[in-house]
């Protein structure tokens, strides 16, 4: 069989771009090769003139509006959207699953105690994909028993950058505090944080802030570093090269969409605070947040708090569902699943960097609570 032309439309200006093309690279360098038709451009860009006489097999693109879509189907050979903007392309769409991603952002505010939510996404009707988060997170913040106030974005003209970074701040201040917003991207987060520099708002004390992507350069080059879910963008570039793959060679397109849920949280300064109002409970917290990595015993530190020891257990358990010993416990296995993804660290190691002195006791209390072994779910991150 001739090799296979596919033209490659998605920006390099994000990490979220460059994973779905190291996805794709992997999965044609596997099951290829491929001729690869790429040039860099923005997702902005209108669609590239050399895309009107392309003569090839297969196109995968980030399909950002309808002049796009348009010379894509004109182009008359199978493709994806990896988008998943518009919505009613008629093409097949392989993306992220909105669903876990919204769980995991719940789940992680609700784990540090919060019981005041925002969220902030762009103009709603602009992006399909990032109403749906909007809407999943408003709904399950409330199906938890609080609300969830949404930005709403004016209504007159476009905003300059400093117009509506007013604005947004103004909707910070006037948020219930401690609160938790989440935002549809890291570029959104990287704005929140900003508007809370300019509503003289302490990130993460008085606004906890968590982005979508885990793009690196952004997530770090914030102040504070911003935490962020990490949706695997180099799973859902190979699934697509290998749906085009099948596509190309005669099979028929999926009738429904084919979404991947993200990998986990990698958990930044934006977020790294337990938000409690009584205030026993709050340092008991903080002192467990700081010290349970280096092995410290939940008793000793339960100590340098000037309540009895049966009194702080209850109001522990009342504030945040979970005793001490558990709350400890969470935060060495946030950063054991951490460690497991982002290095190469043994497991023996790992243990040791999380507090625990036996690497057998840390597999069996990681297995205990994340349901597989710290090999296992080192690999499956990688998958």
């Amino acid at each position: 069989m001739p090799t296979l032309r596919v033209a490659l439309l998605i920006e390099t200006s994000r990490e979220y771009g460059r994973g779905l093309l190291r996805g794709i690279v992997r999965y044609q360098r596997e099951h290829g090769p491929w001729s690869l038709y790429f040039k860099p451009h923005g997702l902005g860009q209108p669609p590239p003139d050399w895309l009107a006489s392309w003569c090839g097999d297969g196109i995968l693109a980030r399909i950002n509006d309808r002049a796009m879509a348009q010379a894509v189907q004109r182009a008359g050979v199978p493709a994806i959207d990896l988008r998943s903007s518009l919505g009613d392309l008629g093409l097949p769409i392989v993306g992220i699953d909105n669903v876990p991603v919204v769980r995991l952002a719940v789940e992680h505010f609700l784990e540090r105690g919060f019981r005041h939510f925002g969220f902030c996404g762009t103009p709603y009707g602009e992006h399909r994909y990032q109403d749906e988060r909007s809407d999943r997170f408003a709904k399950a913040i409330r199906l938890r028993g609080f609300e969830c106030d949404v930005y709403q974005h004016p209504a007159c003209a476009a905003l300059s950058w400093d117009e509506e970074q007013e604005h947004i701040a103004q909707w910070l201040r006037n948020l219930p505090k401690p609160a938790a917003v989440m935002t549809c991207h890291d570029d959104r987060g990287q704005q929140v944080l900003d508007a809370c520099l300019r509503a003289a708002l302490v990130v993460p004390d008085d606004v906890a802030i968590l982005g979508v992507d885990n793009d690196e350069f952004l997530c770090n080059l914030s102040t504070p570093p911003l935490t962020s879910i990490d949706v695997d963008p180099e799973r859902i570039g190979y699934e697509a090269a290998a749906l085009l793959d099948r596509m190309m060679r005669g099979a028929k397109p999926p009738k429904r969409s084919r979404l991947f849920p993200p990998r986990g949280i990698v958990v930044r300064k934006s977020t790294d605070i337990t938000a409690i109002g009584d205030p026993h409970v709050a340092k008991t917290a903080r002192l467990i947040r700081d010290h349970a990595l280096a092995g410290r015993k939940i008793e000793d530190l339960m100590q340098e708090v000037p309540v009895s020891r049966s009194a702080l257990f209850r109001r522990f358990k009342e504030h945040l569902g979970r005793s001490p010993k558990k709350e400890a416990t969470r935060v060495r296995l946030e950063r054991a699943k951490e460690l497991l993804r982002e290095t190469t660290l043994s497991v023996a190691q790992i243990a040791e960097r999380v507090g625990y002195a036996e690497a057998k006791y840390f597999i069996a209390v990681f297995h205990r609570a994340v349901g597989t072994t710290p090999l296992r779910y080192r690999r499956q991150s990688k998958v």
